[in-house]
């Protein structure tokens, strides 16, 4: 009999939700920096295994939503959760843990959707702090596992795996074997341009930066051309975004060509130019056209 479930991903912002994600795919289906809030939509991943399929729902940092695009993602990720068969809460183990997220945590302990707590990056974590944060959460007696890991090195992940297949029931195979993401080609070139932007100015722009797909073209003989806007919410910020002789922009977009020709097994041909709009992520049109929209959610 084929199983299958769905389980949703969330966490605080930088918890390493994508990293994890990636990491049980075997595949990078979702973007990944050190930034917080990399994640904006609800990215799904799907395990394929003999008889089983686990479909997971990386869902943004759990936020307060101070625009429309925060409200944005705080509606994903009751959204998400809402509509799992069990949750997996990504806690930063190498991190003091607050005492608003412990609250968080066994607020949702007590849900009728099982929770299971994965603390991350045991590879960098003081051991101290590590066993006083597990100590911690055993005395949550309603979470139903947890599991130390490390995202980043594999460490310990197949247990989580292990832990994770408790919840798949008898039900119908959601996606073919060669699917590992529901997400379009133009949606991971957009991210993919995302992140690279996000890599490499580091510290230089805020998190402010959003990516529009103006134009994605396959030939028949299979190359792809695609356009694509970097949207800056200061005019300051387009000339570091550039750099000089345009040194930066084609950084960031050769490094994108080479990702996206991996995941889609296609030639690449990519331009990329910079645009401001200062009020992007306060404005409901321009929101809906780059992907973020709540009615859709």
């Amino acid at each position: 009999m084929y199983k299958s479930c769905f389980i949703s991903i969330v966490g605080k912002p930088n918890a390493g939700k994508s990293t994890l994600l990636n990491t049980l795919i075997g595949e990078k289906v979702s973007i990944v920096s050190w930034r917080p809030q990399t994640t904006r939509n609800i990215i799904t991943g799907i395990l394929h295994g003999e008889d089983y399929q686990i479909v997971f729902l990386d869902t943004p940092g759990i936020q307060s939503g101070k625009s429309m695009l925060g409200e944005y993602m705080a509606k994903s990720v009751k959204s998400a959760s809402d509509g799992a068969d069990a949750v997996l809460y990504v806690v930063d183990g190498a991190k003091k843990i607050e005492e608003d997220e412990y609250r968080d945590i066994e607020k949702m302990s007590y849900s009728q959707i099982p929770l299971v707590v994965a603390v991350n990056k045991t590879d960098d974590a003081n051991r101290e702090l590590l066993v006083k944060n597990l100590l911690r959460f055993n005395e949550m007696k309603k979470i139903a596992a947890i599991v130390p890991i490390s995202a980043l090195k594999g460490g310990n992940v197949e247990a989580l795996k292990d832990e994770l297949k408790k919840f798949l029931k008898d039900g119908e195979k959601y996606y073919s074997e060669d699917m590992i993401t529901d997400k379009t080609l133009r949606f991971l070139a957009q991210e993919i341009i995302r992140e690279k932007t996000l890599l490499y100015l580091e510290k230089e722009i805020p998190h402010g930066i959003g990516v529009n797909i103006t134009s994605y073209i396959v030939r028949e003989n299979g190359i792809a051309d695609i356009e694509a806007e970097i949207i800056a919410v200061k005019q300051s910020h387009k000339p570091i975004i550039i750099g000089k002789d345009g040194a930066m922009l084609k950084k960031i977009a050769s490094a994108a060509r080479r990702d996206i020709e991996k995941i889609s097994d296609e030639k690449v041909f990519l331009k990329v130019w910079v645009k401001v709009r200062e009020d992007w992520q306060d404005n409901y049109s321009y929101l809906k056209e780059l992907g973020y929209d709540k009615k859709e959610i």
